[in-house]
């Protein structure tokens, strides 16, 4: 089975979350420097902010990059044509089906690979030509779907030969050697890297994170079909408050409406809407990113020897 890196041609089989209004250019060009596939995350965006941040990442980095776009984002259909016009190697697409835009990227050489938090997408998508899928686990931080990771990964990899991507508890070498055991190919990381020097969130984000435990992650939103995991917090409690006492989705959405905004950009820990997925337990100190990437690998390598050790 071909490894993420051969496939991307980066030096770790790695992939970085496209998390909207953290994922810049910079950020994506310091994740690929770093050794894994940096990704420009969309789903903030407009088509003219996606390019310049397309542009801003090619000037920081000559290595292997790739832009995420949320399609429910009113402006998905001209960021279809964005991705195509500046050359950009590799798209991954979530919250909706990419069906209309994959032959237009597939004729450009991109390499498609659509998030999937369930396996009915893959038999829609397969026979278009995606290059492969990245299964999501409900662990994952934001958008959430319902199924595990542990459980998801291996039915996706059983209904197809193409890649498979995991995503969704990923923030150390053990969670690495088992995607590989469940059939991935590589892994989509996301929340241990928001604990990075680079990352630029706020230093507020940044100690929330560090400070959360095992079980500080809930989600939000179920009742309405729009789960968000986020770390516990007031605006976490009045919104799930509402949520039980039947408050429809316009009347949540004056929760939500800005919240990921004010968490990332002015440190908001009360009412900002701190994306993050059940690993937050696991983060403990700011990094450079090249020190997160070079940790997880090699204990991934431990592990797996580990392992052979001891069968």
């Amino acid at each position: 089975m071909i490894k993420l890196n051969e496939l991307l041609g980066t030096e770790f089989p790695l992939i970085q979350g496209g998390m909207a209004n953290i994922a810049t250019g910079e950020f994506a060009a310091a994740v690929s420097n770093a050794g894994a596939l940096g990704l420009i995350g969309a789903g903030g965006m407009n088509a003219d902010t996606l390019r310049e941040n397309i542009r801003r990442c090619k000037a920081l980095t000559d290595k292997p990059f790739g832009v995420n776009i949320m399609l429910m984002n009113p402006a998905a259909a001209e960021m279809a044509k964005v991705v195509v016009e500046e050359g950009v190697q590799v798209v991954t697409t979530g919250a909706g089906v990419p069906s209309q835009y994959v032959p237009a990227w597939k004729e450009a050489g991109i390499k498609v690979f659509p998030v999937v938090p369930a396996t009915t997408l893959v038999r829609r998508l397969a026979p278009l030509g995606v290059d492969g899928f990245i299964a999501e686990g409900t662990e994952s931080g934001g958008h959430v779907g319902e199924l595990t990771t542990m459980a998801l990964v291996p039915q996706v990899r059983e209904m197809t030969d193409l890649p498979v991507i995991a995503a969704g508890g990923i923030a150390g070498g053990r969670q690495l050697a088992a995607a590989f055991a469940l059939g991935a190919c590589g892994a989509q990381i996301g929340t241990c890297l928001l604990v990075s020097r680079e990352c630029p969130i706020h230093e507020n984000y940044k100690q929330a994170l560090l400070k959360a435990k095992d079980s500080d992650t809930t989600v939000t939103g179920r009742s309405v079909g729009a789960p968000v995991r986020i770390l516990k917090n007031q605006m976490a409690r009045e919104y799930l408050a509402r949520e039980r006492a039947g408050a429809d989705k316009m009347e949540l959405e004056k929760y939500t409406l800005g919240s990921l905004r004010r968490a990332v950009f002015d440190g908001d820990t009360k009412t900002g809407s701190l994306m993050a997925g059940q690993v937050a337990g696991m983060l403990h100190e700011i990094r450079p990113l090249r020190a997160i990437l070079e940790e997880m690998y090699a204990d991934y390598k431990a592990t797996v020897a580990q392992l052979a050790q001891e069968v």
